[in-house]
């Protein structure tokens, strides 16, 4: 189904005259279509994803796993039925995964149990984020892998599986690197014990996300420490698998709702998500009165709509433990502070890695003409796309980026009565 404004250079929001209601049902989750297609891919059978997200990121993934030799179907718009008999082959050729963080990260490390030659690469935003650590803990596994300067492209000579033994990783800058060897690591030669140099790690419950999707497709993984873990080597059984909807997609719609004191029913109670944005539901319950300081560490991509909803707050917000936020598909923390001030200066400012949004509720319902540059960042674009609902002359640039991982994203506000110029 295609979907309108994507192909337009910019889009300028309408304020709604009145609070925005009606029903929105947010895509399958990002996070765990990725974890589960590529569970799916490594398990011996035939399993069926149901309300996947179907997007950018998740049609890299997809590309990459089939030219590995794996039988992907797509029956319809939100469902694959993947087909592997527990093994991925050397493609013929680099996978290119765009920038998609998720497919590059968890395949680097899937592509250490191919017997053959790997090159993981993406585009020129892909080639700035690093890896290195992903890479160091490979090597440490005995695993041939290189990369030029600690970013894509990562070259990996697989050797058919991974030895059972002990690896440490840092995963200061992303939980990805440990997602990636965790389900790696279910198809080791024997057990294999992952921890952390040191307790830190960024958005710790997306590793809970991988490990219960790990479960379901018949892994045993043990927490040996608050730091470290240990997989059995089972391998994967095929499994049907319900993906539920995308958190962080959410977020921009109980902003919306907060935004417009409308009611926008999502199909899924904010309780019910298990993804850790949804903890972002209770802050922005709280607005105009947003804490003084919020930690963003486990709520990375809701930090966006929560800066955004923060410019309308009755009180200035300080954003902590966001420091990885500058290595995700844009620098968001100079993204964010850039496009606040340009709305008025001084909106938003960086202190060190924190980010300060001064907060003034008078900006509502101003005429303030701004293009906002969206860094082909998805989040910056559908984020800043708020202060339109509030602010007249919002026009958001290169609108289509949104696809990365919500196609439907300005359909779904059209849906709910918000109009384009």
């Amino acid at each position: 189904m295609p979907h309108p404004f994507l192909d337009r250079t910019q889009l300028t929001i309408n304020p709604p005259i009145g609070a925005l209601r009606g029903r929105v049902a947010p895509p399958g989750s990002k996070s765990i279509t990725n974890r589960v297609l590529l569970l799916a891919a490594l398990a011996n059978g035939t399993s069926r994803l149901t309300g996947a997200l179907k997007s950018d990121d998740t049609a890299r993934m997809v590309e990459a796993l089939r030219e590995m030799g794996v039988e992907i179907a797509e029956p319809d718009a939100t469902s694959f039925t993947v087909t592997g008999d527990g093994r991925l082959r050397a493609p013929a050729r680099p996978l290119f995964l765009g920038n998609a963080g998720t497919a590059t990260r968890f395949l680097t490390a899937a592509a250490a149990i191919v017997d053959g030659t790997v090159v993981v690469d993406g585009d020129p935003h892909m080639r700035k984020r690093p890896i290195g650590p992903l890479v160091t803990a490979l090597r440490a596994l005995g695993v041939e892998a290189s990369t030029a300067n600690g970013c894509p492209p990562v070259t990996i000579k697989g050797r058919g599986g991974l030895d059972a033994g002990r690896v440490e990783i840092d995963a200061g800058l992303s939980s990805q690197y440990v997602s990636a060897l965790l389900m790696a690591a279910a198809c080791g030669r024997g057990p294999i014990d992952v921890a952390l140099t040191g307790t830190e790690i960024g958005a710790r419950g997306y590793v809970d996300l991988t490990l219960a999707a790990m479960a379901s497709f018949g892994a045993r993984v043990e927490r040996t420490s608050p730091a470290a873990w240990r997989v059995a080597p089972t391998g994967y059984r095929a499994t049907d698998f319900v993906v539920e909807p995308d958190a962080s997609a959410a977020t921009y719609l109980w902003a919306a709702e907060a935004l417009t004191g409308g009611s926008i029913d999502l199909g899924t109670p904010a309780d019910a998500f298990t993804q850790p944005d949804a903890r972002a539901y209770e802050l922005i319950a709280a607005f105009p009165h947003l804490p003084a300081v919020i930690d963003g560490a486990q709520m990375q991509d809701a930090v966006p709509t929560l800066a955004v909803l923060a410019m309308f707050n009755a009180t200035p917000v300080r954003f902590t433990g966001i420091a990885n936020l500058r290595v995700k598909e844009c620098d968001r923390v100079a993204a964010l502070a850039t496009e606040l001030s340009r709305i008025r200066p001084g909106l938003g400012r960086e202190d060190g890695d924190d980010l300060i949004v001064a907060a003034d509720p008078s900006l509502a319902g101003q005429r303030l003409p701004t293009r906002i540059e969206t860094y082909a960042d998805h989040r910056i674009a559908m984020s800043f796309a708020l202060a339109g609902l509030k602010l007249r002359g919002i026009s958001i640039l290169d609108p289509g980026c949104v696809a990365k991982t919500y196609p439907g994203y300005w359909q779904a506000l059209a849906s709910l009565g918000v109009t384009f110029d």
